[in-house]
């Protein structure tokens, strides 16, 4: 991603933040045009899966000991511990690119 200011770099921010959102986003005229929409809009959607990855992992072992064999549960909580990292990182990303949208300027620091 260019940093802000360079070039066409709204034009490269919508095209991440589509890749980042549900796919009928894409369908939307008025999302694709508006970068802050866009950017609020995602923001919003890594919310709701951070949210829908702590309630699986709060019901797993009583939704799915009955029908899964033990061993699975190790893997699956890596796999919930994974997603839980990609989430954070990507809500991060996605918070860092609407302040820029927003305007917000970032001075790098060693």
């Amino acid at each position: 991603m260019p940093p802000p200011g360079a070039g066409e770099w709204q034009a490269d921010a919508v095209t991440w933040l589509l890749d980042q959102a549900p796919p009928e986003f894409r369908s939307y005229a008025v999302v694709r045009h508006h970068p802050l929409l866009l950017a609020w809009l995602v923001a919003h959607h890594v919310r709701a899966q951070q949210e829908a990855l702590r309630a699986a992992r709060s019901t797993a072992r009583r939704d799915l000991s009955q029908e899964l064999p033990p061993e699975v549960a190790p893997r699956l909580f890596d796999v919930l511990d994974r997603e839980e990292l990609r989430l954070r990182r990507l809500a991060r990303a996605v918070d860092l690119l609407e302040q820029a949208v927003r305007g917000r300027r970032f001075v790098p620091r060693m």
